[in-house]
């Protein structure tokens, strides 16, 4: 068993080495959402600024959208108490920063999930639910309101982004499934909706923006 995994593991690396030369020697540039839209059925393109926010990090840093100019950021929008989806998006969410991090992309992408359940995510939650779904917190942070913003905040910047995180009592949300990609200059470029999206036009994707023209302003949100 644990030769088959291995032997699939090198080959998943070896195709993604090949897909990611391939695209940087030919990424498509200002055709990239084109040529996604026509791979990838759950792709959106999106193209417009994306919502500022300011957020607090599970060591209490603050960090503001801003501070990730020139990085392409991955966000998601979860709940650590989440009963359905919240872990299979974040094990997906996990496996494509694991695909991104075996490439020299790994200093040049962010993943962010910020929870929707500021009351109950604590810090000691957030520290904690990292390492449970296999996240690398070298280039992944989940984050929570600020101090001094209401218990609502998070639920309405996802509102901002588009869609909705509607309480069902005390301890269940109902919402749908997206991610957020955001490239160097911070433009909300894309929505990736779902869970069935195929995780390597997702990496290709990323691929393709962090070689398109953009600030070179490194980021000081994760070190």
């Amino acid at each position: 068993m644990i030769r088959r995994i291995t032997l699939k593991t090198a080959a998943l690396l070896a195709a993604l080495s090949i897909a990611i030369a391939a695209a940087e020697a030919h990424h498509p540039g200002h055709r990239l959402d084109e040529v996604m839209g026509s791979k990838e059925k759950y792709f959106q393109a999106v193209g417009k600024e994306a919502p500022a926010f300011t957020l607090k990090t599970a060591d209490n840093k603050i960090v503001t959208l801003a501070d990730f100019r020139g990085t392409v950021v991955v966000l998601q929008f979860i709940y650590a108490s989440c009963p359905d989806v919240c872990p299979l998006h974040a094990d997906l969410f996990a496996r494509v920063q694991n695909m991104v991090n075996r490439t020299p992309m790994k200093s040049r992408v962010r993943f962010l999930s910020v929870t929707t359940d500021p009351k109950r995510d604590t810090a000691e939650t957030l520290e904690a639910y990292g390492a449970a779904h296999g996240l690398d917190p070298a280039n992944w942070a989940f984050l929570t309101k600020a101090p001094d913003a209401p218990e609502d905040a998070t639920r309405r910047l996802a509102a901002r982004y588009g869609h909705k995180f509607t309480k069902v009592g005390e301890d269940y949300q109902s919402h749908g499934v997206v991610t957020h990609v955001i490239d160097r200059g911070g433009v909300w470029r894309a929505n990736f909706h779902g869970l069935r999206f195929d995780p390597l036009n997702l990496v290709l994707y990323i691929n393709g923006l962090t070689h398109a023209a953009g600030p070179d302003k490194a980021p000081k949100g994760i070190e």
